[in-house]
């Protein structure tokens, strides 16, 4: 066997395996075609050159049909490509110059030779050049048009291609050059073209567009893999013997069997390695087979598994992770505020012995430090695959637990499922293994915005009951300051009468009154239910509480007849008390706090005026209504007036403040009158209730 006959057998092997894989992969469109019609030319190419090689008589003009045919469906192939990444002209301007190529290049090696055997070997050479150099400048043109975000897909298509085109024209130049063909050169041919091989199929594998749907098995591939593998293996070994044994000298006879024996036994321990057997299982699965999965399809439905309204979320990620996998349930832990692992869902699965995981858990440490997913079956195999991995007994003594997902959100384990066993499927390959892991991690952020979430509504709820808590101290200190009132006056009005009369009622309004905000704290809502209140009434109210002492508060009002607002009329009173108790407070005894009631269309205005110090606008616009700001030192909350505005805002109304200092201050409260206002009972609440802020 010559030289040239084993480099185009090897050609015709290599080209024939590709269009196997082509075929294989073909989803049936054209480029897949186009893509396999120029293999099997490649191949056809080969053949006629191996069949020369061994001495067989070819007649010239098949030779020629054969060079024509290869090199034509490389320029299809390559028009198409084009074609493709072009406009509608410059499509049409390639197809032109393809087929004039093709036809003044088949003039040139078919139809001259026959006719002027005197220039024969000119005309075949100059139509190889011609070849050459076009497919140099389609290469060149599919590369330069191709979005360079997507020339990874075509770079190894281009470059090997490229190197056989370039590789022709330095062949057929120099026989043009020298008037005969160098055989070396045409001998090599073969394997330059076998060496593109490789270069093609995985510009193959990166093109979905090229991928005719014939179903071989993976085992069939792998095992031909593998003993193609083992003879190109033998091959290489041989060829080393022989050397050896050229140079070896007197030893050479010794270290050949020597060379020969050890490499066989590397080759069976290649063989029968289980490690090496596996990665090579996937490496066929990655590169020469289409994806069991459509990932757009299971990427949709994952998404919309996980945002379904029907139900919760910790529910949702157990289904739609198990979904993938045909998992019927599992177990989702979270982590939770101390750094540990607690059970939050359980779907189809019995509850389980332990109901907190530790952080430094091993099951734990393997998820976070190897995001590993956890094959229980593959572990009980061979733990050694998972660095002997410790898995308590709850968790691998299980006949139902199958597979640990992680939830790994930024780098933090924020938690992770266990599914239980599948009824249907059997095996858990790496492409069940890359999908799963990357919906764990889809699934680890909405599991961390749940968490968030919950944390959130926690603090909410303690906010609104320290809001709640806030407001009830409140009327609990101004409560307080009427009973300090009663007793700083009983020493001197204990025997009269009329004044025990008055501590009888004030007590007995302090008792109802504090029951009411007993009431609301066990409830968690603040108000009660709006009623049609008289303004004037409620006024009359909550001035007769600020008769005490000076100055004493007047009412003025022009309404003849009753001022109808909803309202609770509790929490109205005690607005009214609020403001008018501070107008006091910043007012001389000699000066005069005046309530005004007056009807303004709609609504009805209530002002609360005094002549007292004022406020300047910086302490109304900044410091007035925010909670717990107070001028009043230890005895003041700092939450009267923003409880008024709140209260009068939840009723439709407004609350505003004019202000000067030195000269008094206006409160003004408009409030929609009943008629405008709903007549069905609602209750009226200062702040959100624990339960609405949940």
């Amino acid at each position: 066997m010559t030289i040239g006959t084993l480099s185009y057998l090897i050609a015709a092997l290599a080209y024939l395996l590709l269009a196997v894989l082509l075929i294989t992969a073909w989803r049936k469109r054209l480029m897949g075609l186009l893509a396999l019609l120029a293999v099997l030319s490649a191949m056809l190419w080969a053949g006629i050159g191996w069949a020369v090689s061994v001495g067989w008589s070819i007649p010239a003009l098949a030779i020629g049909s054969a060079e024509l045919a290869h090199n034509a469906g490389w320029f299809v192939f390559l028009a198409a490509i084009l074609a493709a990444d072009t406009d509608q002209s410059a499509r049409r301007s390639w197809n032109w110059a393809t087929g004039l190529v093709l036809v003044v290049a088949g003039v040139l090696t078919l139809s001259v030779p026959l006719v002027a055997t005197s220039i024969a070997l000119d005309a075949r050479l100059l139509g190889g050049i011609l070849q050459a150099v076009f497919g140099l400048l389609l290469v060149e043109q599919v590369f330069r048009n191709r979005l360079p975000a997507r020339r990874w897909e075509i770079k190894h298509l281009c470059l090997g291609l490229g190197a056989v085109f370039a590789y022709d024209l330095f062949f057929y130049s120099d026989g043009l050059l020298m008037r005969r063909l160098s055989e070396p050169v045409w001998e090599a041919r073969g394997l330059v073209n076998a060496l593109i091989v490789p270069l093609i199929a995985v510009s193959a594998a990166r093109s979905p567009n090229w991928s005719v749907e014939l179903h071989v098995s993976r085992h069939v591939v792998f095992h031909s893999a593998t003993l193609s593998g083992a003879g190109l293996y033998l091959m290489a070994m041989a060829a080393a013997g022989y050397y050896i044994r050229l140079f070896g000298g007197a030893w050479s006879a010794v270290l050949q069997i020597a060379f020969l024996f050890s490499a066989i036994v590397l080759l069976l321990l290649l063989l029968f390695s289980g490690q090496l057997r596996a990665r090579l299982r996937i490496l066929v699965s990655e590169h020469f087979f289409s994806f069991k999965y459509d990932y757009r399809e299971e990427w949709l439905k994952f998404t919309e598994a996980l945002s379904a309204g029907s139900r919760q979320l910790p529910e949702a990620v157990v289904r739609a992770l198990g979904d993938i996998i045909g998992s019927p349930g599992g177990l989702l832990w979270v982590r939770n505020e101390s750094g540990g692992f607690e059970l939050l869902e359980r779907l189809n699965q019995a509850e389980p012995p332990v109901a907190m995981i530790r952080q430094d858990d091993p099951v734990v440490r393997g998820l976070l430090d190897a995001n590993w997913i956890i094959d229980l079956d593959e572990w009980r195999r061979d733990p050694a695959m998972y660095q002997d991995l410790e898995i308590p007994d709850w968790l691998g003594g299980s006949s139902t637990a199958w597979l640990v997902v992680p939830l790994l959100n930024r780098g933090v384990l924020c938690g992770f499922v266990v599914l239980s066993r599948s009824r249907t499927k059997r095996s858990f390959n790496w492409e069940d293994r890359a999908l799963l892991k990357t919906a764990g991690r889809q699934a680890a952020s909405s599991v961390a915005q749940y968490l968030s979430d919950q944390a959130l509504m926690r603090a909410r709820q303690f906010e609104a009951f320290n809001q709640l808590a806030a407001y009830v101290a409140h009327d609990l200190k101004n409560l307080l300051a009427q009973q300090s009132l009663i007793l700083s006056n009983a020493e001197r009005h204990r025997h009269n009468p009329a004044f025990i009369d008055d501590v009888m009622s004030t007590i007995r309004s302090s008792v109802e009154r504090m029951g009411r905000l007993m009431e609301q704290l066990r409830n968690g809502v603040r108000g009660g239910e709006a009623v049609r209140v008289d303004l004037l009434d409620v006024l009359r109210e909550a001035i007769e509480r600020q008769t005490e002492r000076p100055p004493v508060p007047r009412l003025e009002s022009a309404i003849n007849g009753g001022a109808v607002v909803m309202a609770d009329r509790e929490r109205l009173r005690t607005i009214f008390g609020h403001l008018i108790q501070n107008a006091r407070e910043a007012t001389d005894t000699d000066g005069s706090v005046v309530v005004r009631l007056r009807r303004e269309d709609r609504t009805y205005s209530v002002e609360i005026q005094d002549d007292g110090v004022g406020m300047t606008a910086e302490f109304i616009r900044d410091r007035l209504f925010r909670p717990f700001d107070s001028t009043k030192g230890l005895t003041g909350m700092g939450i009267g007036a923003f409880e008024a505005r709140e209260m009068v805002r939840l009723l439709g109304g407004d609350l505003t403040v004019e202000s000067r200092p030195g000269i008094g201050s206006l409160f003004r409260i408009r409030l929609p009158a009943a008629e405008e206002a709903s007549d069905t009972g609602t209750t009226v609440s200062a702040q959100p209730s624990m339960s609405e802020s949940a």
